[in-house]
């Protein structure tokens, strides 16, 4: 049996950018200090690191300089999963790293971040006035007695105050947590009630598309149903005055003081990131300051080769992981740039405007975003000067093929193309960008380094170049630390743990080849997952079945072959009722703005039932492989149905689409 001919590289790196490349760098240096192969390239780094996952860590930490305030006993105490007990006995401090670059004299006037709102004006700050303000932020939560542990909460968009108070919270030990203004105040509650934040960040809205949006009465309900708030902080975004009782944002960074850092157990919460909450309420995700750091010094410094004198870009909102993750560019004294604003305005070209603009580095987007360059004929490489964008990345989903193809046709034919994939549970990549592979069309690069990462059929076998489940085999510490309010973690268990006992199931299809590329598949779970912002199902049951006229809805997300995303929402109607357009019109209403604008529906479609379980959960996934073209009975097992004609509908509407 031969095997089948290595498909040509769409892109391949030169020697030369080979040889510059910190993750070659570390790698010869690891060799020489650690034990790594020196031979063999990133494939052989990779499976070193798995196979001394302590050893590997520990090289991280000294290469990267981590101060660790009091050292560690112990680099992986217990590796099991859920409990791996990483860098014990250690204290440090996630923001005194992230402003480190600061420190050095001449970069002190180097901007550290470069914001940019719907105007495309860019306003920097300096390493020295972002030190300034995290600075007195910093002291004014410490005087409003904010302790290690205390909670800290924003709504805020993505501008540097949001960079502000999250280093500022970690600087004190506090605990951030974020939601963006384009949330609902149902969906912020249904997060920011389970934490329980002593301080909120607002703003008085936002400019999204042009328009400015109020969100003054959101912040009123904020506060009359977060009975744990102690302050509240004004930001005027859109230039109205405080409202009574709350503290103005300028008179908090007035002052002029070096940041305290408070040196924290390396498992000492960071910041809670939130699930789509596909089963009820989102989960509420903690990560710790040391597992990030880590992590994202890894990740950005050796996978996204970031380092001083580079500039990031990343579209995203503070309601999504890769703002965290953006925000961690600074862990390597990177220039990190904020956009606040619709990712198309005041065209479909807008992002590559910016990225010129900003010479920015590592642009990153979303699949979503590139295929729709694609179809509106933008073409960036003509018309935009992107000399300095060395790698353009996505997520979010995964890129087709026809991505890959367009990216390097109409950007550059020598652009790093760095398709990543990895989740808000580990704040990382499980795979993605290498800058010393290959690139293949439609392929991740290879698994991230420390990364198991590895194709599971159901059960349990190690698949090559079959689709199976995604599942790492041994512990990253940016995994969660905990859920919040799972005090027996039970929750945490059952969310990656129940399918493969002690393996992580992260809840995608995937197909390993056999040169170590990776190929995502999308979510073999019911996750919406629009634009890179993830929700759960849960979320808009809620708000439509309020509606008196819907008995009961099914909301499936589906990624389309030729890289769009189709969402239908189906709604059985109450009696009596009509789906007519004032009922499709309150729906959509409803949705865009108690939830998300981004989260409303491409159809309503009228059903006669919605199907069941015979436990009475709604079948999802199985519907979602039945639009997708599998078979039913290969889709879903007839004896857990509770109706199973129903599903016949969904069949019926796969084939019709198929044949359009």
């Amino acid at each position: 049996m031969t095997s089948a001919p290595t498909p040509e590289a769409l892109w391949t790196p030169g020697p030369d950018r080979i040889a510059a490349a910190a993750v070659t760098r570390f790698q010869a240096w690891a060799a020489e200090h650690h034990g790594a192969p020196a031979d063999g390239g990133y494939p052989a780094l990779h499976r070193w690191s798995v196979e001394e996952l302590d050893t590997f860590w520990r090289a991280v930490a000294d290469w990267f300089d981590v101060r660790f305030t009091t050292p560690y006993e112990q680099v992986l105490a217990d590796r099991s999963m859920p409990g791996a007990q990483w860098f014990t006995g250690a204290t440090l401090n996630y923001a005194e790293h992230a402003l480190r670059a600061g420190e050095d004299p001449a970069r002190a006037a180097d901007p550290a971040l470069l914001c940019v709102d719907e105007t495309h004006e860019i306003v920097p700050v300096t390493w020295a006035e972002l030190r300034r303000q995290v600075g007195a932020l910093a002291a004014e939560l410490r005087a409003l007695g904010v302790r290690p542990g205390d909670r800290v909460s924003g709504y805020l968009p993505n501008i540097a105050e949001g960079v502000v108070a999250l280093l500022a919270t970690a600087a004190v030990g506090g605990v951030w947590t974020s939601c963006a203004p384009d949330f609902g105040a149902r969906s912020v509650l249904d997060r920011f009630q389970q934490v329980e934040p002593v301080v909120l960040f607002t703003v008085d809205g936002y400019r999204y598309g042009g328009k400015e949006h109020d969100r003054r009465e959101v912040v009123a309900e904020l506060r009359r149903d977060l009975p744990s708030l102690r302050a509240v902080v004004h930001i005027p975004l859109l230039g109205t005055p405080a409202p009574e009782g709350a503290l103005t944002w300028s008179d908090l960074v007035a002052g002029d003081a070096e940041p305290v850092f408070e040196a924290v157990p390396f498992d000492h919460p960071l910041w809670v990131l939130y699930s789509s909450g596909t089963t009820g309420l989102p989960k509420a995700i903690v990560q710790s300051q040391g597992g990030i750091l880590v992590e994202h010094l890894k990740q950005l410094g050796l996978h996204c080769d970031l380092g001083p004198g580079d500039r990031f870009f990343w579209y995203t909102s503070t309601g999504w992981m890769m703002w965290n993750f953006l925000v961690s560019g600074l862990l390597t004294g990177t220039t990190v740039v904020l956009y606040d604003g619709s990712p198309g305005h005041p065209d479909t070209a807008a992002q590559w405007r910016i990225a010129e603009r900003t010479r920015a580095t590592l642009y990153g987007t979303s699949a979503a975003y590139v295929m729709a360059c694609k179809k509106a004929e933008v073409h960036p490489g003509r018309d935009f000067d992107l000399s300095s964008v060395k790698c353009v990345a996505t997520t979010g989903s995964p890129l087709p093929p026809d991505g890959f193809r367009w990216l390097h046709d109409e950007v550059a034919d020598d652009l790093w193309i760095a398709s990543v994939s990895g989740g808000t549970d580990v704040c990382s990549c499980f795979a993605g960008c290498v800058p010393t592979l290959p690139v293949h069309i439609g392929e991740l690069q290879a698994a991230s380094l420390a990364v198991d990462l590895q194709s599971w059929d159901p059960s349990g076998k190690p698949l090559t170049g079959e689709v199976g489940e995604l599942v790492v085999t041994n512990p990253m510490p940016s995994m969660p630390v905990r859920f919040w309010n799972d005090p027996d973690g039970s929750r945490y268990r059952e969310s990656y743990f129940e399918m493969f006992p002690g393996v992580w199931r992260h809840g995608d299809w995937i197909t390993l080849t056999d040169r170590g590329s990776v190929v995502i598949h999308g979510r073999s779970d019911s996750t919406l997952n629009r634009q890179g912002v993830r929700m759960g199902s849960a979320d808009i049951y809620e708000a439509v079945e309020r509606l008196p006229e819907i008995k009961e809805s099914l909301v499936i997300g589906l990624e389309e072959p030729d890289g769009g995303y189709w969402m239908p929402l189906f709604v059985q109607l109450a009696p009596g009722a009509t789906l007519d357009q004032a009922l499709l019109d309150r729906i959509k209403s409803t949705i865009r703005t108690e939830l998300s604008p981004r989260h409303v529906p491409d159809e309503v479609i009228e059903v006669p039932g919605i199907p069941h379980t015979l436990t009475g959960k709604r079948i999802e996934v199985p519907v979602k492989r039945l639009l997708q073209g599998t078979p039913l009975a290969k889709a879903v097992n007839p004896g857990s149905v509770d109706n199973l004609d129903l599903l016949h509908f969904y069949e019926e509407l796969a084939r019709s689409r198929r044949q359009r």
